[in-house]
């Protein structure tokens, strides 16, 4: 299964879910507060006035406002993305999960992923992703790594998912088609475009990680082994760790200019 032993993999808040405001509950802090008593992180749920009432069975609003109300279910919908990526990862690595529902799975995680943290408000309680594991105490090393990346293992390495599937199952290794004039093309404008863009000094991760994403998975549809190909595999999880509007150095730029024009020779070649 997708979750571990201690883990749950809450799924993600269908968007046509409308959240009740009036909800609330009650509960005995004699009963559930540990001795000595630490507040929690979110002030919101054990606040003043309950601390003040420590002694008696009272209830206690999950959220005081519609700000705090939406934070915390943003919060609460990253944490089941990381617990539920993770999973995902589990499976793919046992195979127990086809490679195209993975790869159609995981994309829609980490975009909702980086939806969620898109809000401002969001991005400063989350911190970063670190923070958040050590504050929760989970500990997702597949979901970790795959969230550095932010591309499916089935795009990230494509010819390494195809040799463990073929190791696992000889008699079932994928033959690899010749590609069509069509898909070349697109990979071949792909490149190009990327090339014209960082000569056009468009130098932010919000220019320049959408048109690498969009090289590479046009690239995986011809190929998924040529020179320079981790070049470019590395500079998509470099661009992901930048912020939207952070930008290259002019010396990150002209290095990314020469092995991307080192990769798209490598590229051409396989295809003599």
């Amino acid at each position: 299964m997708l979750a571990s032993p201690t883990q749950l993999p809450y799924a993600p808040t269908p968007y046509s879910y409308i959240p009740n405001s009036s909800l609330s509950a009650k509960i005995n802090l004699d009963q559930v507060l540990p001795t000595p008593f630490i507040e929690p992180t979110f002030p919101s749920i054990f606040n003043q006035r309950t601390r003040a009432n420590m002694n008696s069975t009272q209830e206690v609003k999950l959220s005081d406002t519609a700000a705090e109300r939406d934070l915390n279910d943003s919060l609460a919908e990253i944490y089941s993305i990381i617990i539920t990526l993770d999973g995902l990862e589990k499976a793919y690595i046992k195979d127990s999960i086809p490679e195209s529902e993975y790869t159609e799975i995981c994309s829609r995680l980490l975009k909702q992923y980086k939806s969620n943290l898109s809000d401002d408000a969001v991005a400063r309680s989350f911190v970063d992703l670190e923070t958040f594991k050590r504050q929760w105490d989970i500990e997702c090393p597949r979901a970790t790594e795959r969230l550095r990346v932010n591309l499916p293992a089935t795009i990230a390495d494509p010819s390494s998912s195809h040799t463990s599937t073929s190791a696992r199952h000889p008699s079932t290794a994928p033959s690899q088609p010749l590609a069509s004039g069509s898909k070349i093309l697109l990979a071949t404008e792909n490149f190009i475009t990327f090339l014209d863009a960082l000569k056009l000094n468009m130098l932010s991760k919000d220019a320049l990680h959408p048109l690498l994403v969009e090289l590479i998975q046009s690239v995986n549809e011809v190929t998924g082994d040529f020179d320079g190909r981790p070049k470019i595999i590395n500079w998509l999880i470099k661009l992901n760790g930048m912020r939207a509007q952070e930008e290259l150095l002019e010396g990150e730029a002209r290095e990314l200019v020469f092995e991307m024009e080192g990769a798209y020779a490598g590229f051409k070649k396989t295809l003599n």
